[in-house]
């Protein structure tokens, strides 16, 4: 008898209000959806099964939070099978952009059809071993699609053992050159190794070099001190010191594979995040700007992603010049359009 994926627990289904509204046009920039599984069947040989967590209800948390856009990462459960995800961004064409995973049974090709219906990047795995995360793809599946991604001005966006972050530093730097690059979870470095550990500092080099975006998501999945995870604030205090142009924030609703007993809160999760982050111009940086600049607007690919000069503020308001060899912008006057267009859009709740 084949062995059933273990049943995980649902997000806590009334979440308190936020203490501060975010400013308009923020966007929680990582979450998932999930079923209904009547209509888009869970996957076999997914890593876990999830109780449904359709696109309705994360809609109806991106309004209780405040927020007006969110990231729809593809979950596990689905596998390679992306329609929940394209399902979700056709409903909502003005609310959220999507992430997909998929091996190379599709065709660089299709990637232009997503485009068109709001997908902006593709989520690959670096693990040491593969065995415990089912439905990964890594750099060899990248390849195949790294020059149609290029061209449409897509993210890559990664799942990575941090143990991997120093080794794999130099690829990412090199493939930042062609379109920038997101790295989930604070690298996903256990905060009991603190921040000094060798893995992180190659992380916060890279994105003091402006190299690589982190999302301040998910502290709970590196910290052992629910609820307020204080043993994270120090990696968060050092992403923002190394560069906040190159953050961003998110939920990780519905937190899979997350047990009840320490299940978070999604309002408490974005009061940390102003906790955190005491400085109103980088907050409205890492909620709003950031997100728009990746994600926002209609189709079309970015350009050069390279400028020669840009000074930005830092968390204590002191201007800092960002070191020139790798200031990567992807601002082009097209996609300075796109976010004025992205973030100034309604509430759209279309869900026909």
């Amino acid at each position: 008898m084949t062995p059933q994926p273990p049943l995980i627990a649902g997000p806590v289904p009334q979440p308190k209000a936020p203490r501060e509204k975010p400013p308009p046009g923020a966007w929680d920039a990582h979450a998932h959806v999930f079923g209904p599984a009547g209509k888009f069947p869970y996957t076999p040989g997914r890593g876990y099964t999830p109780p449904d967590a359709p696109v309705e209800n994360f809609v109806a948390l991106l309004d209780h939070l405040g927020c007006s856009h969110g990231l729809v990462v593809q979950g596990n459960a689905h596998g390679y099978d992306n329609r929940v995800v394209l399902d979700a961004l056709t409903r909502y064409p003005q609310r959220l952009r999507g992430v997909a995973i998929t091996d190379t049974r599709i065709a660089p090709a299709t990637l232009r059809d997503w485009h068109r219906l709001g997908m902006r990047g593709l989520r690959f795995h670096l693990f040491e071993k593969k065995q415990n995360y089912v439905r990964g793809v890594g750099l060899d599946v990248f390849e195949v699609f790294r020059k149609t991604m290029a061209e449409l001005g897509w993210v890559m966006q990664i799942f990575c053992d941090w143990r991997l972050l120093q080794d794999v530093a130099p690829t990412l730097r090199a493939i930042a050159r062609e379109m920038p690059v997101i790295v989930d979870h604070y690298g996903m470095v256990e905060a009991a190794r603190g921040v000094n550990e060798p893995n992180f500092q190659a992380l916060v080099k890279l994105v003091g070099e402006g190299a690589v975006h982190v999302k301040l998501s998910a502290p709970y999945r590196i910290s052992t001190q629910f609820p307020d995870y204080a043993d994270a604030r120090p990696f968060h205090d050092a992403l923002l010191r190394a560069n906040p142009e190159r953050l961003l924030w998110g939920t990780d609703w519905p937190h899979p594979s997350i047990a009840t007993a320490v299940m978070p809160d999604d309002g408490h999760l974005l009061d940390l995040f102003y906790a955190w982050t005491p400085d109103e111009a980088t907050r409205r940086r890492i909620l709003v700007e950031t997100p728009a600049r990746l994600f926002g607007g209609r189709a079309g690919r970015s350009q050069n992603p390279f400028i020669t000069s840009r000074t930005c503020s830092t968390t204590g308001g002191v201007a800092k010049q960002w070191p020139t060899s790798l200031r990567h912008s992807w601002k082009s006057a097209e996609a300075r359009k796109s976010i004025m267009w992205f973030s100034s859009v309604s509430h759209c709740t279309n869900s026909r």
